[in-house]
């Protein structure tokens, strides 16, 4: 039973599989009756097929070739320059380089059930290009949409402060997903970016309020502390003062010598608390 339920599991993964593993060349002999027709006429109007057998590729491009529906070799062809039937061969270029798309703003729900509404970038080329040819039928617009799935699937796993936070970790997942998930097309992500974060305006007020008293208890909290400093630092000065009588007439003098300094026209001269007791008690 095991090797049964094995074997129906291999039949299913190589029917799921469309690059089948038949041999290459396997055309059967009307295919290669016609591929030899092909090549007699092309061969016998050689001045003129031969502009139609000539094929270019570009140093960024690939090229998937097909006889008679089949795909030739496993191998893409390119760059440079090939030859091909015209009659039994017909050929799809590959761009290999780096394509970018900007996702479209997506309002999601997050996980505490706040509608933000987010947009982003992914980057990705193609790194097999027969899979991209014969396993999806467009590849970019493919890879778009899932990308517009995958950011709404992984933002709404998140409240409000990761989304505004931690947008490099959920950049992140999304690569590992679209990756995944795009590697049977024949596509590497190579970046996934956040870009904006847009939240509703009556959320902004609310935000921008929590935050303006916030900042207002911590700064009476820091004026508080510094008053409580202060006050310790004068009664250690007073009891230093009580000790040396001497030290706040220096003190005085000190005052004095800073207002003369500053060119001021009237200068006050306090009167010790002990002087004025003495005449009140007289």
């Amino acid at each position: 039973m095991e090797d049964q339920m094995e074997s129906q599991k291999t039949r299913g993964i190589s029917k799921d599989n469309l690059i089948s593993e038949r041999p290459i060349g396997s055309l059967g002999c009307v295919g290669w009756f016609l591929v030899l027709v092909s090549g007699f006429f092309v061969i016998l109007l050689f001045p003129v097929t031969i502009w139609f057998c000539l094929k270019i590729v570009q140093e960024y491009e690939r090229a998937v070739i097909f006889r008679l529906g089949r795909i030739t070799n496993r191998k893409a062809r390119g760059p440079g320059i090939f030859f091909i039937l015209p009659c039994t061969d017909s050929i799809v270029k590959v761009d290999l380089r780096t394509v970018s798309f900007d996702i479209p703003p997506q309002e999601i729900l997050t996980k505490d059930s706040v509608t933000v509404c987010v947009d982003g970038v992914v980057y990705f080329r193609v790194n097999n290009p027969i899979a991209s040819v014969v396993n999806v039928t467009n590849a970019n617009s493919a890879a778009q949409l899932l990308a517009q799935t995958t950011l709404r699937n992984v933002l709404g796993t998140k409240n409000l402060a990761e989304v505004l936070s931690d947008r490099e970790a959920i950049a992140h997942s999304m690569q590992s997903s679209l990756d995944e998930a795009t590697d049977n097309w024949g596509i590497k992500v190579e970046r996934v970016e956040i870009k904006d974060v847009k939240l509703p305006v009556q959320l902004q007020r609310a935000m921008a309020a929590e935050a303006e008293a916030a900042r207002e208890a911590r700064a009476k909290v820091i004026a508080a502390e510094g008053e409580m400093n202060a006050s310790r630092a004068l009664k250690e000065a007073s009891l230093v003062i009580a000790e040396s009588p001497s030290a706040l007439q220096l003190r005085y003098l000190q005052t004095l010598s800073t207002i003369a300094a500053e060119k001021n026209s009237t200068i006050i001269f306090p009167l010790p608390i002990d002087v004025i007791s003495n005449f009140m008690r007289k």
